[in-house]
């Protein structure tokens, strides 16, 4: 999750927890022993969730400091520090050295798949879709828009989106699927969001790290999203938003924004979470380290780091026995709510 114009408040939080990171390499050895005291302090100071996630880090630190010792390789060091960030079950969470960059996968790997970029592509547009601004777009028989915004990495400009949404403006409903969208850039978030909305609107809140303990934080400061400029081409009818598991960081925070816009429903299974706003630090050995450090709320203020459910009636998962048979069961699901079938 990367930070675009979402307001200069998200900016000042980031640069408080950026006066809240002191820790100079220098205050550890660059040894084995160095490196992981460093890294689990810089955790136990700055890290966001903990009481969320209900994590004894004081116990982590006694499980993993029995396996360091200063005679361990490098590589033998990386592998016990990569387990221990691993007990955090965060997916914003790694650690980066030269050889390797550890990745908490089971957010999504312990869950079924829900999405077949071949299945769509070959079933329903026939490999007849247009592309622009990293997002396919396609008129569906049943004069269903659909748009697959497969990144918010992926810059989305305001010309693109006119182009998009005026070509799909015929439409009876429109289909958003960001179905394993792992993030990107709230900019991006914010930038397609502001077509849906008529007013400005509450989009969140976020707290920053204001001390070292694992309950230090700054109360929860709102923050809003304007409509899109006048003149833009806006989308004020039915939409659904096909979400699952690997629905992830930015992907997750447009759902959690999303889902109480008026006419819009979120379908599919619950979305992988990953509300925290990633930060970064460095060990003594260069290693660097980044992690979830200020948590962003939805607009109701609940935390969306676990996941958000679909809407109420709208949870379906993707058959693997149907898919066979050319069937999207979440896609079909969608489009029999916005067609009234």
């Amino acid at each position: 999750m990367n930070i675009g114009k979402t307001a200069s408040y998200i900016l000042s939080a980031v640069l408080a927890l950026s006066a809240c990171a002191c820790h100079t390499i220098e205050e550890w050895d660059d040894n084995p022993r160095g490196n992981f005291e460093a890294l689990w302090t810089i955790l136990d100071e700055h890290y966001c969730f903990f009481a969320e996630k209900g994590i004894d880090w004081n116990e982590v630190h006694n499980t993993y400091s029995a396996k360091i010792s200063n005679n361990m390789t490098s590589t033998e060091l990386f592998y016990v520090c990569a387990d221990m960030l691993n007990e955090l079950r965060d997916g914003h969470t790694n650690l980066s050295s030269s050889f390797n960059t550890s990745y908490y996968r089971k957010w999504w790997s312990d869950y079924p798949d829900d999405y077949s970029e071949r299945l769509i592509e070959q079933y329903y547009l026939n490999f007849n879709f247009l592309s622009t601004s990293g997002i396919d777009y396609a008129i569906l028989p049943q004069n269903i828009g659909y748009m697959r915004y497969s990144s918010f990495a992926n810059p989305v400009g305001e010309s693109n989106l006119d182009q998009i949404l005026f070509y799909l403006s015929t439409c009876d409903g429109l289909i958003i699927d960001i179905r394993n969208n792992g993030g990107g850039a709230l900019t991006n978030v914010e930038t397609l969001v502001a077509r849906f909305i008529t007013e400005r609107s509450l989009a969140g809140y976020i707290s920053h790290k204001t001390g070292p303990g694992h309950n230090d934080f700054s109360k929860p400061f709102p923050f809003y999203y304007e409509p899109a400029a006048k003149g833009r081409i806006m989308w004020g009818k039915p939409v659904a938003i096909l979400a699952g598991r690997g629905t992830f960081s930015a992907a997750n925070n447009f759902v959690s924004i999303m889902q109480y816009i008026p006419n819009v429903k979120i379908v599919g299974t619950t979305t992988g979470g990953g509300s925290g706003m990633p930060f970064s630090s460095e060990l003594p050995n260069g290693w660097s380290v980044r992690f979830s450090a200020c948590s962003i709320l939805d607009p109701r203020g609940q935390t969306t780091e676990f996941g958000i459910e679909p809407s109420e009636g709208c949870r379906i998962g993707l058959d693997p026995h149907a898919a066979i048979n050319g069937h999207d069961t979440i896609l079909d699901f969608a489009i029999g709510m916005l067609t009234g079938i």
